[in-house]
């Protein structure tokens, strides 16, 4: 293992790279499945961010674990990594998100 900090370390970054594209789809597929086929682009933000991912530790690091869920058990095994560590998150940030929006349109 490198002793490089994940956002430097140049085979994390690249598990990474191919995590950030699944968790993208995933986040995606989400969406249109709760929003009436509807896109979102401040949730697909919100919920795919650095920001968002630090809930969870490195965002780099949290990325890489999707990438290898994926290597490892293909789109199923890296969907069932973010139902089980983001998904909770991700619907408590909807949740915040669509409260948000209800309250600006008071």
């Amino acid at each position: 293992m490198s002793s490089l900090p994940p956002d430097l370390d140049p085979s994390v970054r690249a598990v990474a790279w191919i995590g950030d594209a699944v968790l993208a789809l995933y986040v995606r597929e989400w969406i249109l499945s709760f929003n009436n086929g509807r896109m979102d682009g401040e949730i697909f933000v919100a919920l795919t961010s650095n920001q968002f991912l630090r809930l969870v530790g490195n965002a780099t690091e949290v990325e890489a674990q999707i990438g290898k869920a994926y290597y490892e058990g293909g789109m199923t095994g890296a969907y069932a990594w973010i139902d089980s560590e983001l998904r909770p998150l991700m619907e408590e940030r909807v949740h915040i998100i669509r409260s948000r929006r209800e309250e600006r349109k008071k």
